[in-house]
């Protein structure tokens, strides 16, 4: 055998093999790392948190995420979202005419109640009675449907007062009104908004258009601030 032919031979083939060990090495870590990528990407996305009741953003841990819209005239019933949870809705079928209340605890975010009472033909006693039972601290969310005045007196306009509203006072016949404030802190609550029954600026006849709240609400209350 030619000597130089064979010495030639094996510096042709070494290379070329060293080439394909490479190769082969580069495109398993390739490989591998693509699908630890892969699998962290999805891993995020699996994880990561969503917003709630269609806020636009995610809420603090230590807060709860809501949205409530009132009724719209007296055809459309309200809707109480919370945590992500529609709470009470037309689709649900426990929304009446009147008051619309959730009430969940303030801690845990575990809904204690909920509750539509009629303010037209509902007895204002037992109505009263069940707003001073809410207990301290809870967190009160409210939808008002058609009217929400006919058998609202002082006394139940006052409790409202004493869960932060500062509009209650101001309700009238056939108005808008949502709120969420906490029961028998007496702080005055962010999150309320109402619409004035108004012939001039009124979008369904005799009554004015409907008012949507959402955010997020504190979880709890250590000696009277907000944790």
């Amino acid at each position: 055998m030619n000597p130089l032919f064979h010495s030639t031979s094996e510096t042709t083939v070494l290379p070329l093999a060293a080439v394909i060990v490479v190769f082969l090495i580069t495109w398993a870590v390739s490989f591998n790392s693509f699908d630890v990528q892969e699998k962290a990407r999805n891993i995020l996305i699996t994880t990561a948190p969503k917003a709630k009741c269609g806020l636009s953003r995610v809420c603090p841990p230590d807060h709860f995420a809501f949205y409530i819209v009132s009724g719209a005239a007296n055809v459309v019933g309200p809707k109480i979202c919370f945590e992500g949870k529609i709470i009470m809705s037309t689709v649900k079928n426990n929304v009446g005419s009147g008051l619309n209340i959730v009430v969940v605890n303030e801690k845990l975010g575990d809904v204690e109640t909920i509750a539509y009472l009629n303010m037209k033909i509902g007895n204002a006693d037992d109505i009263l009675a069940y707003l001073k039972n809410i207990y301290p601290g809870m967190i009160v969310l409210v939808a008002s449907f058609d009217d929400v005045t006919a058998k609202m007196t002082d006394e139940m306009r006052e409790v409202f007062v004493g869960m932060g509203s500062t509009l209650i006072t101001s309700v009238k016949r056939r108005d808008n009104w949502v709120f969420a404030g906490r029961a028998g802190r007496d702080n005055k609550s962010l999150f309320e908004k109402q619409a004035a029954n108004d012939e001039s600026t009124n979008v369904y006849g005799d009554w004015p258009e409907a008012v949507e709240l959402s955010g997020c609400y504190p979880r709890n209350l250590t000696d009277g601030k907000v944790s």
